[in-house]
């Protein structure tokens, strides 16, 4: 069993928009990322991989993006893997899909 703390944290303001600005970026990775796959799967390809994914949303969208290149990419790396893991549900029935962040 693992042992689990709760820290509450007070940001000031300017935390608060670095913090928005950081969810922001991983969402938008997020769901781009999982048009691509759903486009991909409704053309019957196959599912790109985890370093395809990042090369095209992380490292070449940050060349395109000025707004991505201000925030951390292990965040944004991380919302890739957790896509990837979810993955084998990108196949399953409609209700069940993996689903865009809002």
């Amino acid at each position: 069993m693992k042992a689990r703390y709760k820290y509450p944290i007070y940001p000031n303001h300017i935390q608060v928009t670095r913090i928005n600005q950081l969810f922001g970026c991983c969402r938008y990775v997020w769901n781009q990322s999982l048009a691509h796959c759903n486009q991909l799967y409704a053309n019957g390809s196959n599912k790109p991989s985890y370093v395809d994914l990042t090369k095209q949303f992380i490292t070449q969208a940050k060349g395109e993006l000025f707004w991505l290149k201000e925030v951390a990419s292990t965040p944004l790396q991380q919302s890739l893997k957790d896509l990837d893991q979810g993955s084998p549900y990108l196949t399953l029935s409609v209700s069940s899909r993996t689903r865009v962040k809002s």
